[in-house]
C-alpha cells in the first residue's frame, strides 16, 4: 500500500488530491499536514513513499522546506504541486532536490503519471517544461537576470513586486525588518534598478506574479 503525505495549507486542497489519487491509484494511506514544521515532524516520525509539497506554507518556504526534508531524507521522493507557473519556480525547486514539479492545474492523470515515475526511481519533467530547459541550454542563451537571486532574495522580490512593504515582508517571511532591507538592497544592485516602481515594472515585464 502507497504512503502518500500531502503537504498544503488549504484542507480543501488535500481533500482533492486525495480524492483525486484514491480513484487514480487504488488504494492509498494519506498524511496530511498544513505547516513546514509539522511536514518535517511527520517525515521523521513516520515512513512515508511520497511527499506532495506546496511552495507557500507557513513556518518558511516552499525551498526551504524541502531543502530541510532532502537534508533528512534524500532519497524520499517529493512531487511540488504549485499555483505558481513552471517558469517561475520549477528549476528553483529542481536544484533544491524535488524530484517533480507540477502545477496546480495540470490534468489529473499527469499528476499521477508523474507519481508512478518518481517512486519508481526517476524524475518527472512535463513537456512544456522540458522544452524551456532546452531553451535554457542552448549556447548563447542569457537567462533573466533574477535567476542569479538566491532562493530567499527571490522570495522578497516577489512580495515587493506585489506591492508589500518591508515590514509586511518581514511579518510573513518570520524576518527581522533589517535582514529584509539587506535583501532589497541585494535584490536591486543584481538587478540593475533603483527602486520598488523600476521592481514592479521588470517583475511584469519578466511575468512573475
Amino acid at each position: 500500500m502507497m504512503r502518500i503525505l500531502i503537504a498544503d495549507d488549504f484542507p480543501l486542497f488535500r481533500r482533492g488530491v486525495k480524492d483525486l489519487l484514491a480513484d487514480g491509484l487504488g488504494t492509498v494511506t494519506f498524511g496530511e499536514c498544513d505547516n513546514a514544521h509539522d511536514l518535517l515532524e511527520h517525515v521523521r516520525s513516520k515512513k512515508w513513499d511520497l511527499v506532495i509539497l506546496d511552495i507557500t506554507m507557513p513556518g518558511t518556504s516552499g525551498t526551504e522546506a524541502l531543502k530541510q526534508l532532502k537534508a533528512e531524507r534524500p532519497r524520499l521522493p517529493v512531487i511540488v504541486l504549485s499555483m505558481y507557473p513552471e517558469d517561475q519556480y520549477a528549476v528553483r525547486m529542481f536544484k533544491a532536490g524535488a524530484d517533480a514539479y507540477l502545477t496546480k492545474v495540470s490534468a489529473p492523470e499527469e499528476l499521477v503519471l508523474a507519481i508512478k515515475k518518481v517512486c519508481a526511481g526517476g524524475q518527472y519533467v512535463s513537456q512544456s517544461l522540458g522544452e524551456k530547459l532546452v531553451d535554457m541550454l542552448r549556447p548563447g542563451s542569457e537567462g533573466p537576470l533574477h535567476e542569479i537571486l538566491s532562493d530567499r532574495e527571490y522570495e522578497v522580490m516577489r512580495f515587493l513586486a506585489s506591492g508589500k512593504t518591508v515590514s509586511e515582508i518581514a511579518e510573513i517571511m518570520h524576518l527581522g525588518v533589517t535582514t529584509v532591507s539587506t535583501y532589497r538592497a541585494r535584490i536591486l544592485e543584481k538587478l540593475h534598478i533603483k527602486n520598488n516602481a523600476e521592481l514592479m515594472h521588470y517583475a511584469v515585464q519578466q511575468g512573475i506574479t
